[in-house]
């Protein structure tokens, strides 16, 4: 196959990871390529020797290009199909396709599913779409027709969440274009670049093009069943793309532990693990969430459950302020944090919040508790993390024992070459 796609040429040396199949070029490895070439467009990963290596999408920033290929191809629509198939063709050799217990899954998991920079879940006829590459967004309407040709009739609509991710995106971009500029100007001796302002004000207008949509049919929100339990997904105004399916494994082991206890689940969000605790016989449940927002859709899956209304507590307040309105010591305790780390440039002050968080948490446990507790951030790795609840337990004085360690459901596959993918890390912990 020829292609005529532009080329990314990388320094000597700098192709082993390529050859290992892991999914990014940095901006370092590159040797050259050509000043043209724009952010999302397709292009071709070369060795110094000129041998072809990969194909993926060009970004602006310290991932240079993120391979999607690594055989020769034009990337078109039969391509973004076959991948698209292969994704759904795991999710029903998984059980997750047609089952009366469970009906939303994680369809496609970017770099897991050989699509990085893409995320799509299915919430019982609604496709969710979120993109965080430029590559990506440039594909929506071939993903749209794919989804099409894959779910036919069982497609309701599909909605393109990526706002938030696409604005981060551009302003990483921006300021990635700004550096280079004043790497070459200072290489020149020219003088510096001086149109920052302008420059930035420009990619916020482009920002502001992109919105939340609907990119076919009309849903504006859509109720799910997930083993069993049914819940409410407001995907439009929801944090991420409505709801957070990478812990479902890790609610039914909150169910198996939740009987005769009471429990505490903080930042509970729109209350699923709460749903679960309560379904498997908790004595009772505080869901605990600072968004009015987040409670509001808590109350509603509680009563869709049928939940007899005695047996849980909402409040929307701080976790601390909470901690010291309520003295009390509980059961169980979930920690489900937003993440705490976005780049391993903070990674230190993340570890101190979490190891800050977990101490709070294991002094209100009872001697016998239960603690689950995660981490979603990347930058963030299952050591680091188990070290931040080693010096939880030290600070404490409390002896914890690791029962189980938990991490994202068999929907979030996570590629041998590309480790990242296992960002989320749990434990179980039993507290003296």
């Amino acid at each position: 196959m020829v292609n005529n796609l532009p080329t990314i040429i990388l320094k000597p040396g700098k192709e082993a990871a390529v050859l290992r199949r892991h999914p990014w070029i940095f901006s370092g490895a590159i040797d050259r390529n050509d000043d043209s070439i724009k952010e999302g467009e397709v292009v071709e990963v070369l060795s110094s020797e000129r041998k072809y290596l990969a194909t993926g999408h060009f970004l602006q920033g310290s991932i240079a290009v993120k391979l999607f290929s690594f055989t020769r191809t034009t990337a078109e629509y039969d391509f973004w199909l076959q991948r698209l198939k292969q994704a759904w063709e795991l999710r029903m050799k998984l059980g997750l396709t047609d089952s009366n217990l469970s009906s939303a899954y994680r369809l496609v998991f970017s770099e897991g599913d050989g699509l990085p920079g893409l995320i799509i879940d299915w919430y019982n006829g609604v496709a969710v779409i979120q993109s965080h590459s430029p590559g990506m967004h440039n594909i929506k309407p071939d993903l749209v027709d794919a989804l099409k040709e894959i779910y036919q009739e069982k497609l309701v609509a599909v909605y393109d969440k990526s706002e938030e991710t696409m604005a981060r995106s551009s302003l990483n971009s921006e300021i990635a274009k700004r550096r280079n500029r004043e790497i070459k100007s200072s290489s020149d001796h020219r003088s510096p670049i001086t149109d920052h302002g302008s420059r930035m004000q420009d990619a916020e207008s482009r920002i502001q093009d992109q919105k939340d949509h609907f990119l076919y049919g009309n849903s504006p929100a859509v109720e799910i069943v997930e083993t069993g339990h049914k819940f409410k997904v407001d995907f439009v105004n929801g944090q991420k793309t409505g709801f957070f399916l990478d812990q479902k494994s890790n609610r039914m082991f909150a169910q198996f532990y939740a009987k005769n206890r009471r429990i505490l689940n903080a930042f509970c969000y729109s209350g699923a693990f709460s749903v679960y605790c309560l379904k498997g016989g908790a004595k009772h449940v505080y869901s605990v969430d600072s968004s009015r927002q987040a409670i509001g859709w808590a109350k509603e899956n509680f009563q869709l459950n049928g939940i007899d209304e005695s047996r849980h507590s909402e409040e929307v307040t701080d976790l601390k302020l909470f901690l010291k309105s309520q003295p009390g010591k509980y059961d169980m305790i979930i920690l489900d944090p937003p993440a705490f780390a976005k780049t391993h440039q903070v990674t230190n002050n993340a570890l101190h919040a979490y190891t800050q968080l977990n101490a709070s948490a294991i002094r209100h446990l009872e001697p016998g508790g239960l603690l689950f507790t995660f981490s979603c951030s990347q930058a963030i790795s299952r050591e680091l993390f188990r070290s931040a609840i080693q010096s939880s337990a030290i600070e404490t004085g409390r002896n914890i024992r690791i029962l189980h360690h938990l991490s994202q459901g068999p929907d979030h596959p996570v590629s041998i070459n590309h480790p990242e993918g296992e960002y989320l890390k749990g434990l179980i912990l039993e507290v003296d």
